[in-house]
Formats: C-alpha cells, structure tokens, sequence
C-alpha cells in the first residue's frame, strides 16, 4: 500500500499520473526554517518529518485505512514532499528561502522579487516503511526563469488567491497568469513532486509506476522534459 504524506492537490494530481492506488495521511508539522539551515536541507527535512508523522498517525490509528484490507504495516510505503522557492537578488548575495506568502502583500512582495530573474525551487522528497527503520530521501533543484509580467497581470493574480497556498506565490501551471518564462530540470518539481525522481525512489521499495510516467506527465503538463532519462534510469 502507498500512503501520501500530503493534502496538496496539485501532489495528487501528480501521483495519480503514475498510475499509484494511494491513500492520504497528512497530519500538520512545523515548517519554520530553522537558523543556518540551507534551502536543500530545509526540504528534506520537512519531507522526513513529514513522513515521520504520517507513520506516527498509522502507528497509532490503524483506522486512517479506510477502504483498504487490513494492510499489515511492514506491507504500507509512505512517500512525503516539501517543495520551497529560493531567491537571490544577485549570484554573490545570500539566499532568501520564499515559503507560502501571509497575505495578498506579502504575495506581492514575493512575485515583485522574482519578476525576470531566475530562481531555484527545490523539492525534498522522502520515502519510508510504515514499519520499520528503512527510509530515503532526495532533493531535486530546478532553474526558473520568470517573464516580465506586468503590474496588472500579477495584481490580477493575487486577486484570485491562488498564490496564498504556493511557495514563492505562484503556479507555474496557471492557466491565464502564466509566470514563467523557461526553467532548466523538471517542471513538475516547481509543482511539488517530481514524478519521475519519486518513482525511482517508490520502486526500490517494490512500489513502481503502473502506468507510463514519462508519457502521462509530459502529455499532461503540456511539457517536453529534458531530465526524465536520467531520473527513472533505476526504474524497472
């Protein structure tokens, strides 16, 4: 059995692209950052706790199973995501790690700072056994390049409150708004997993895709990727 550790839509959405069946436990953890701590270490630290806790809620509370025959915990793999956006203002200058904004400002802010500059977003991904001590994890780093949106458009867009729930206060995906310009890696990080890195992970744990990854994201997210070869080379 799967479990994702998340109640992001966009994550479901992406997993479902693999063909997984998956169940959803995704109890709350603590996202500050903590002092010193680097953006790639942050997510992948987010990432075990987050599945740490989801193992915790199955530990404790085998009725979070709800349609699935009494799987065995040994039997149950938990995937877990983070996803943040980082910004320098030049290469020399430190980083700026932009979590989920607080409000329509503070969303401003953030998509004001990133306007046709290039930034990093970073998603830690962890898998673990239910039961058991055996877990992995990675972060995957894209390039992202944003367009000169104007004033109008990015006001327009945080009017709809879409950015309140997204790290550095966007969708790449957005259907009008559209921020991006070009990236350098895989487009479904910037949307919170990547599904080919997660898959390589899922199946040395005896959970592979059952369906065509490669195909179905790329067909989905309108989207030729550059990386896929090598994410899924240890798929079988």
């Amino acid at each position: 059995m799967l479990v994702l550790a998340s109640n992001s839509p966009r994550r479901k959405q992406l997993l479902a692209l693999g063909g997984w069946d998956f169940t959803i436990v995704a109890p709350q953890v603590d996202e500050r950052v903590l002092p010193g701590e680097t953006p790639q270490d942050y997510v992948r630290r987010l990432a075990e706790n987050k599945a740490c806790a989801a193992r915790q809620v199955l530990a404790e509370d085998s009725c979070v199973l709800v349609g699935v025959r009494k799987n065995r915990l040994e039997e149950t793999i938990i995937l877990a995501a983070d996803t943040t956006v980082v910004h320098r203002a030049a290469l020399n200058q430190s980083y700026e790690i932009l979590g989920k904004p607080a409000d329509a400002a503070d969303a401003e802010a953030m998509l004001r700072r990133l306007r046709g500059r290039v930034h990093q977003v970073f998603t830690g991904l962890a898998v673990m056994q239910a039961a058991g001590e055996r877990h992995q994890s990675e972060v995957v780093a894209t390039d992202v390049r944003m367009r000169e949106y104007s004033d109008e458009e990015m006001l327009a867009y945080i009017a709809t409150t879409d950015p309140l729930d997204k790290a550095g206060a966007y969708a790449i995906q957005h259907p009008v708004f559209r921020p991006v310009q070009n990236l350098q890696g895989c487009y479904a990080n910037v949307m919170g997993l990547p599904v080919c890195h997660a898959a390589r992970l899922l199946a040395q744990y005896g959970c592979p895709p059952a369906a065509d990854i490669v195909q179905g994201c790329q067909q989905a997210l309108e989207f030729t990727c550059p990386v896929f070869l090598k994410a899924i080379a240890d798929v079988g």
